[in-house]
This record gives structure tokens, C-alpha cells and sequence, in this order.
């Protein structure tokens, strides 16, 4: 069975930084891309950032490019989303996906596996 398990959101002040983590169990995803999105209350799930099996090459959205880094840990399964200079407009419950063989994973159709979830919600 595959789970993707979320951890490291939280409360931060606007300004602030947060790192997420992804671990996945079940197999292994170093061949597929793994990404990041978030849904805000009332908005459509977004995409916020994507990485190659390679871990050479990502791909960011606008909203958050040279803010928020996205890493992997092939070895340890995990994928990682570093958040810096953190916005309130960034509050929402942010996603880890998993399995996609496409690139540039930006739809959330490209993945096969998703985690359930950990909030992020910034004060201003």
C-alpha cells in the first residue's frame, strides 16, 4: 500500500519560513516526478512546484518562483518543499503528489498518489 505522509506545516508569521516534508512508503517513486499544491478555502487546488527524478530539474509557479525551493531525497523516498519570505497569501493545505512520467507535472491528473494534507497558514 502507498502512502504519502505530509509533515512541517504549522503557523508562521508573515516574513517567515516553514520546510515540508514528504515521505513515501509502499514503493519507490525515483523514476517519476513528485510536486507540491495547495488548495486555499474556497479556491481550486494550484500547483506549486514540481521535480524531476532526476533532482536536477524543477519547475516552479510564478506565485511562489524564488521563494519556495522543492528537493528530493531519493535514497529516503522524501520530497521536500523549503518555503522562505512566507506570505499570508500562501495560507492553504498544501499536498505532496507522486508517480508522474510527464514533464513539466504541473496538472494534478499527471499523479498518482497524494498525501492528505498538512496546513499552512500565515499571519500577517
Amino acid at each position: 500500500q502507498v502512502q504519502l505522509v505530509e509533515s512541517g506545516g504549522g503557523l508562521v508569521q508573515a516574513g517567515g519560513s516553514l520546510r515540508l516534508s514528504c515521505a513515501a512508503s509502499g514503493r519507490t517513486f525515483s523514476n517519476y516526478a513528485m510536486g507540491w499544491f495547495r488548495q486555499a478555502p474556497g479556491k481550486e487546488r494550484e500547483f506549486v512546484a514540481a521535480i524531476k527524478w532526476s533532482a536536477f530539474i524543477t519547475y516552479y509557479a510564478n506565485s511562489v518562483k524564488g521563494r519556495f525551493t522543492i528537493s528530493r531525497d531519493n535514497a529516503k523516498n522524501t520530497v521536500y518543499l523549503q518555503m522562505n519570505s512566507l506570505k499570508p497569501e500562501d495560507t492553504a493545505v498544501y499536498y505532496c503528489a507522486a508517480g508522474a512520467s510527464s514533464w513539466p507535472a504541473t496538472s494534478g491528473r499527471s499523479y498518482d498518489y497524494w498525501g492528505q494534507g498538512t496546513q499552512v497558514t500565515v499571519s500577517s
